[in-house]
């Protein structure tokens, strides 16, 4: 009779756990055995022979020792406690109540968590707090962790106590144990132990200092990035001017494969990072990734973060800005350097403390913004970041890059997987701007009417697809909104003059409207903001980076001037420089004495009118090749005069053609035709050049591909070959192309592709385009093994006679039973929905032939109602836990043919799964 693990379950008065101390001697909580002289003991495989004798107990204590004829197996080797910081990763392995199966068949259960060395101090008790809640209870009822009374705490292996009680008002997450040195203080207790038993060895392996800086760098964690400032909004003053993070983040779609993949389903970004250790995140400018670094940076250390990415919590943030790194001129951080290169506000760390928190496995890394890394370091940029999370293979991390910045699969030797942010969809929109307007009323005048104006800003938004889609992410969202209220509802209708009307609202308007007349002693008129501006964004495209020193501005500042003579005489450089931080809205510091932009795509905007007007497009040319300077290229086309224009076109097509590099040349060409668009007048043989050019790169050949002509919109539809004319192996990425354009003018080629039999392949984009037209004109050739997609109500009553039925987003209990009430169901896939709490709904549906179920990104209470679900063979669950984070399989058991998958959830997070045997599968 042995046990591996030295663990068994103890059956007195009431049931409770024991951990061997020899082969024959067991330790237990007294209270388990309720005053009796005798108990038994046994493993989930079979019970101990015979009877165990009482041979020790201390009520004082709440320990106990038991004695068998029997050798019962190997004791687990001792350990004392002698340090007073916290220890992680700490276990207890044991037999509690809510571990049964089959009624109340025994089965062992393991939970992680810190044992913390203070908390019980003057109650000479070992304290341990639980990773994770063990499941759902009331406070007031029995605790569900009932059993695990004398339950071992280990520590890499050594024992270090037993559990003694579940004290209330903690959420069932903290334990009061027994520690072993107070057990082993017992005169009698060592008389039941051999004589050669060793002393226990003592834990000493935390930094005296660790615990009280790691308190301060949290705090300064929170300090630096729990608040972000609301474009558009400075008026209100530097405090009301900046959204708390909580309100400000907006929880984005992404999706973790490429277009067309089968599994390419949009997710909310939060649920994504839940079940992926390493994230390479891939995003447009202003569309919130730093912004993401920067929430999960504040709440990892606060310990705030939601049930999904619990794990996170109390991880160690280290936030690694490139874009500073190269304002400085420093090399990439070795682990001593993490804690300072992001210029906390926080004394210098004890010596080794990160490469501490790395090795335990605390540590977040968040690397943000990979492209700002120029192209021909990124491989330098690669071999840092692979050698560090080699050395500390138990670091989570993120890293932000632009879309086309790196390679596909740039990480994925270091076991990264790629998010995509996706644009936002209508209903964050409408988020955005009633949290934006919320803001504002921070401060609005007695004669300004936020509320009108953010009703008619929803109404135009909902309206007038065209300035829908100028607002697809968080940074045009906002300006949009900001010139919305400036200019009472008017709004300019492209992306150039969005910018241009933004640097108005923002170097002029402001100071008119609040009627301040030179601030600083000095007056600029917005002109003379830009022109400096613009200097300073030049030199800071040519030298590849985003930030810079006081000195470097002051640098700047002094060469441009003398050809300013008003605005010289106004004062010296520092005080032009205090001038333009404190009032043009546009530059802000980063860290102490770091200066940028308040966004990327500003000082691409005043660089490119610098070069524009300078006589300098041959420079920017020159860099066509650079993906740092696309953005710069396309913004001159807005600034060219009619002389200019052509030169930039051409420029574009001559840079293209003479690259052979597929992706860079489909680049190229389509900023040429985005470039051409800005024309009011361009001659037509150069727009028959650019067209001729961009044929030349359709069919897309790669994701890549897809993701720069649709930014064509329908410019390239005609472009692309029809149905018949399409490559086999090339139809999925023309379909895909077609989907992102979506919309009316889009449906046409759908429609052609759909009734040359490839309806399937879009499936997941009814919600791109005109919702009645595709119900009536493509989902009829689709196949009834096809899941559709619907991402709104309306779509549920529109879809024709179809069996298999994917629905993401938050649908509640009645959208659902309407919207799919007369249907006999094949497949179902829910995700994504924050409202559904259970699957009750399903008993009022047509499920009798229901034989796979797609269940991901929900919270449900529980599974109850598969149970009736006969037919089912099939359910895949994605990150689907309960509101304390665990997934009960149990009402699962009861269906002998159905093969249950899991991913996204751990596996001591998973109840009953030990019944369903080899039809359980956890990924």
């Amino acid at each position: 009779m042995s046990d591996v693990t030295g663990v068994l379950a103890v059956l007195g008065e009431q049931q409770g756990t024991g951990v061997l101390l020899t082969p024959n001697l067991i330790l237990t909580s007294a209270h388990v055995l309720g005053g009796a002289r005798s108990a038994t003991a046994a493993t989930p495989h079979e019970a101990v022979p015979g009877r165990l004798a009482v041979v020790w107990s201390d009520d004082r204590l709440d320990a106990a020792l038991l004695q068998s004829g029997y050798h019962l197996g190997t004791p687990p080797p001792s350990s004392a406690l002698a340090t007073d910081r916290p220890i992680p990763g700490c276990e207890i392995v044991g037999f509690p109540r809510v571990q049964r199966y089959d009624g109340q068949k025994l089965d062992v259960d393991q939970f992680t968590g810190t044992v913390l060395p203070m908390a019980g101090l003057l109650r000479r008790t070992l304290t341990v707090e639980l990773d994770h809640p063990p499941v759902t209870a009331t406070e007031d009822g029995p605790s569900p962790l009932a059993g695990l009374s004398g339950a071992p705490v280990l520590a890499d292996g050594r024992l270090l106590g037993i559990v003694r009680a579940v004290p209330r008002g903690r959420g069932h997450r903290r334990l009061e144990c027994v520690p072993l040195t107070a057990v082993l203080a017992d005169e009698e207790v060592r008389r039941w132990l051999p004589h050669g038993v060793a002393p226990p060895i003592r834990i000493t392996g935390t930094h005296p200092h660790d615990q009280s800086y790691e308190e301060e760098y949290a705090e300064a964690v929170g300090t630096t990035y729990r608040r972000t400032r609301i474009f558009g909004l400075d008026e209100l003053g530097k405090r009301a001017s900046q959204w708390d993070l909580d309100t400000a983040y907006l929880s984005l779609e992404a999706v973790s494969k490429a277009p067309g993949s089968p599994d390419r389903v949009p997710q909310r970004i939060d649920d994504l990072l839940a079940s992926r250790p390493r994230v390479l995140l891939r995003g447009d400018a202003g569309a919130g990734k730093t912004t993401l670094v920067w929430w999960l940076a504040a709440h990892a250390a606060a310990g705030t973060l939601g049930p999904n990415l619990a794990e996170l919590n109390g991880l160690v943030p280290f936030v690694v800005p490139l874009r500073t790194l190269r304002a400085r001129g420093n090399g990439y951080p070795s682990p001593a350097d993490l804690p300072g290169v992001a210029g906390l506000m926080v004394d210098a760390a004890p010596d080794g403390w990160a490469g501490r928190v790395l090795a335990a496995g605390r540590g977040l890394l968040l690397v943000d913004g990979l492209d700002e890394v120029p192209a021909e370091e990124r491989e330098t940029a690669h071999t840092w970041l692979s050698r560090l999370l080699a050395r500390y293979p138990r670091t989570r991390c993120v890293a932000t890059v632009r879309p086309f910045a790196v390679a596909p699969d740039w990480l994925g030797s270091e076991e990264f997987e790629e998010l995509t942010l996706l644009p936002l969809r209508d209903a964050d929109i409408q988020a955005f701007v009633a949290a934006w307007h919320a803001a504002a009323r921070l401060d609005g005048g007695s004669d300004e009417n936020l509320a009108d104006l953010e009703r008619d800003l929803a109404q135009q938004f909902r309206h007038n697809p065209t300035l829908a889609d100028l607002a697809r992410t968080p940074l045009l969202c906002a300006v949009i909104c900001a010139l919305h209220r400036l200019r009472d509802g008017f709004l300019p209708d492209t992306r150039w003059a969005l910018y241009s009307s933004a640097l108005q609202m923002l170097l002029g308007v402001r100071d008119e409207r609040r009627h301040v007349d030179a601030p600083d002693g000095v007056s600029m008129s917005v002109e003379e903001h830009t022109q400096l501006l613009q200097r300073l964004a030049a030199w800071l495209v040519r030298g590849g980076q985003t930030e810079f020193t006081r000195d470097q501005a002051l640098h700047q500042l002094t060469r441009a001037l003398p050809g300013m003579p008003r605005v010289s005489a106004q004062g010296r450089p520092e005080t032009i420089l205090t001038h333009l931080l404190n009032r043009s809205g546009l530059l802000l510091e980063r860290t102490d004495g770091v200066y940028q932009f308040a966004h990327r795509t500003f000082q691409d905007f005043l660089a490119a009118k610098e070069l524009v007007e300078d006589d300098q497009l041959a420079e920017a040319l020159r860099h066509a090749h650079d993906q740092q300077w696309h953005d710069v290229l396309l913004l001159a086309a807005g600034h060219c005069r009619r002389h200019d224009l052509p030169v930039l076109v051409t420029g574009l097509l001559e840079a293209g053609s003479a690259t052979r590099k597929r992706d860079l040349k489909t680049t190229l060409y389509v900023l040429a035709a985005l470039a051409s668009q800005h024309a009011a007048w361009l001659d037509g043989h150069l727009h028959s050049r650019v067209s001729k050019a961009v044929k030349t790169v359709t069919p897309p050949r790669s994701t890549e591909q897809v993701g720069q002509l649709s930014r064509l919109g329908g410019y390239v539809l005609p472009l692309l070959p029809g149905p018949d004319e399409t490559p086999r192996n090339l139809v999925d990425t023309v379909t895909t192309l077609i989907s992102s354009i979506g919309g009316r003018e889009a449906l046409p080629y759908a429609r052609a592709f759909a009734e040359a039999g490839q309806a399937d392949r879009f499936a997941a984009y009814w919600d791109w385009f005109p919702l009645a037209a595709f119900a009536r004109e493509i989902v009829p050739h689709m196949g009834t093994d096809i899941p559709i997609l619907m991402s709104r109500p309306e779509q549920l009553s529109l879809l024709p006679d179809h069996p298999t039925v994917q629905i993401q987003g938050d649908f509640d209990e009645d959208e659902l039973v309407s919207g799919l009430a007369g249907r006999r169901l094949g497949f179902l896939s829910i995700g994504g929905n924050t409202r559904l709490t259970d699957l009750g709904f399903l008993q009022s549906l047509d499920c009798s032939q229901l034989y796979g179920l797609f269940l991901y990104g929900c919270r449900l209470a529980d599974l109850n109602a598969v149970m009736g679900l006969s037919e089912l063979v099939y359910i895949r669950l994605v990150g689907v836990t309960n509101d304390a984070g665990v997934l009960d399989l149990t009402p699962l058991r009861d269906l002998p043919e159905l093969h249950v998958k899991v991913e996204g959830v751990l596996r001591d997070q998973i109840l009953g799964g030990t019944a369903l045997g080899n039809r359980l599968t956890v990924e």
